[in-house]
């Protein structure tokens, strides 16, 4: 047990350090260690996954904000789409998709090439680079924050892992997407993980978090969210953009491999 609470908590860390910079909690590169190494039962690893998100995500927000990058409405139009849209994932999650494969197949689809697209955007930008796209009305970002907030309450990613590529790739700059895809995350994670409390009294199984190992984590990712956002102003956006799309396209072959296996 204590070997397992350590683990998480050095995983959470090194793993926050290095995703809290581009907006990402890094809970959905925690799902694997739990699922492989560190032996949690699913479908209890969303909710535990939804729980270090809660535990970690003031870190890297307290930073954020007393550097002023909260600032602006970004943020709260991002939180009111996706906090209903968690609930419903939540549910759908419990009660319809045990497995959620196809979930794990779409979100490959949509971050694979969005990621590779930044890298190569990065890196050539005289060949790849296009004109930033118009900045999303408010009801389309809310609409498209309802979905990402179904999607996270599904796989208990909160959301910032695919609401940042996004928007970067629409030419907002990280600096500014980062804060507010991480407030996003830190609100739905908190009401998934109370929604999945409550269902877990109704529902048979593994609903539940662990709690012990999801707070573990959670510490971790406190002292790592913070150290990366305090590390961000510091990168150049070049960098940062590199970051998200390597972000995204880990992430996208990993779904697809899991979908695919």
């Amino acid at each position: 047990m204590e070997w397992t609470l350590a683990a998480g908590l050095v995983a959470g860390l090194l793993i926050a350090i290095v995703t809290a910079p581009v907006g990402v909690s890094g809970a959905v590169f925690l799902l694997p260690v739990q699922l492989s190494v560190l032996g949690v039962p699913n479908p209890a690893v969303t909710p535990t996954n939804l729980l270090y998100n809660v535990v970690a995500g003031p870190g890297a927000l307290w930073r954020y904000r007393h550097d002023g990058a909260l600032r602006g409405d970004l943020a709260r139009r991002l939180v009111l789409g996706t906090l209903p849209g968690v609930v419903l994932g939540s549910a759908v999650r419990v009660f319809v998709l045990p497995g959620p494969d196809v979930f794990r197949l779409l979100i490959a689809a949509l971050l694979l090439p969005l990621g590779v697209w930044l890298c190569l955007r990065t890196v050539a930008p005289g060949r790849h680079q296009v004109r930033p796209a118009a900045e999303l009305s408010a009801p389309a970002l809310t609409g498209l924050a309802l979905a990402v907030g179904v999607v996270g309450g599904i796989y208990g990613i909160g959301g910032g892992s695919i609401l940042g590529p996004i928007l970067v790739g629409r030419g907002l700059p990280v600096a500014r997407v980062a804060p507010a895809a991480l407030a996003a995350t830190f609100a739905t994670s908190l009401v998934g993980a109370a929604a999945y409390a409550v269902l877990s009294l109704v529902s048979a199984g593994d609903i539940a978090p662990d709690w012990w190992l999801g707070v573990a984590c959670g510490i971790g990712g406190l002292i790592g969210g913070y150290l990366g956002a305090r590390l961000q102003p510091r990168l150049p956006e070049r960098a940062l953009r590199l970051l998200l799309g390597t972000l995204a396209t880990t992430l996208g072959t990993l779904y697809a491999v899991q979908s695919l296996s």
